[in-house]
């Protein structure tokens, strides 16, 4: 008796498997959440000058081969430690969701396949449930692995239009819900479900093709971002290593008095040039970081609507940004 309940348990256990959907967003989110936190303290703790973590090496004025002075400013190396901060926020999450945007793309697009497989099996004869379960033995990328778990819920007893709608919730998209939803409706019905299934098998084959387009038309509106963000970053760039250098050298011939207008002259440019450079330069560096999330979403956005897909693209660009801001 105790064997018979062992296995009962282990069988029920298998069928609950069968039904739960692996969502990881949840720990994904943890992690980017305690990356965030974690350099966002380094930063607060650099901005303070608690710490002093550079990424560039210290100034040594004593020839001793002992860096004597900091590289960096507590603001340029908090403002570093808070791009680090903003990517670890936005970096897992979004490729995470990336990743699953492209495994659900992969699956709309077998999709009508396996429907016109379905279709053609209820031809012969067969059942909703019969024909999924034939249908399974093919093979549809991705789309596989979901296939064969719906057969193994039809295995397992579950009604066919519950095991698609088991489907429809775990791969949650308004394509896959639509094509569930109509679907079930015919079964219920008790109408032609083959003829149902073509139909809707050439309709989601149109609107994937329609889909493919626009998406094909919007990557061109993305490369533009990205052209446009790297020009910025060159401009500045440029900016750094020719204007403001010129600024210092005409400050110095100021300060000399070494002929000229302005001979002589103690003003304030002079005396505070390389604070005002830092200032200069401090301005560029939260202009690129703000240009980087903004533009990041914005091609999300143009990519297939959602905001959190244009995560993946500010992260790209923030990181970027920190590299070329180490070399001005």
């Amino acid at each position: 008796m105790t064997k018979t309940k062992r296995i009962a348990r282990e069988l029920e256990e298998a069928r609950q498997s069968i039904y739960e959907k692996k969502d990881r967003s949840r720990t994904v989110k943890i992690v980017s959440i305690a990356l965030g936190t974690m350099f966002l303290l380094i930063a607060a703790l650099n901005f303070l000058d608690i710490v002093n973590i550079s990424f560039q090496p210290g100034v040594d004025t004593d020839g001793d081969g002992i860096p004597d002075e900091a590289a960096e400013r507590p603001t340029r190396r908090f403002l570093n430690f808070l791009a680090l901060a903003m990517m670890g926020f936005i970096g897992p999450y979004g490729f995470y969701v990336s990743k699953q945007h492209k495994k659900i793309r992969a699956i709309e697009k077998r999709l009508p396949d396996f429907l016109r497989d379905v279709a053609e099996a209820g031809r012969f004869g067969m059942t909703l449930a019969q024909a999924i379960v034939v249908a399974a033995q093919g093979r549809y990328g991705v789309l596989t692995s979901e296939i064969k778990r719906m057969a193994a819920q039809i295995d397992w007893g579950v009604p066919a239009t519950a095991a698609l709608r088991l489907f429809a919730e775990r791969v949650k998209t308004p394509m896959v819900e639509r094509i569930v939803a109509i679907i079930v409706k015919a079964s219920d019905a008790g109408g032609d479900v083959a003829d149902v299934l073509t139909m809707v098998s050439t309709d989601t084959k149109e609107v994937q093709m329609t889909e493919d387009e626009r998406r094909i038309t919007m990557s061109t509106y993305i490369a533009v971002i990205y052209i446009s963000f790297a020009v910025f970053i060159v401009t500045i760039m440029i900016l750094g290593a020719t204007f403001l250098p010129k600024m210092q050298e005409a400050a110095g011939e100021l300060s000399q008095g070494d002929g000229g207008l302005l001979s002589g002259t103690q003003g304030p440019l002079p005396q505070n040039i390389d604070e005002i450079i830092f200032n200069i330069q401090v301005a560029f560096y939260i202009a690129v970081i703000v240009h980087a999330m903004g533009d990041g979403i914005l091609a999300g956005i143009l990519d297939n609507g959602k905001i959190v897909n244009g995560l993946r693209h500010s992260f790209i660009m923030l990181l970027i940004a920190v590299g070329s801001f180490q070399m001005i």
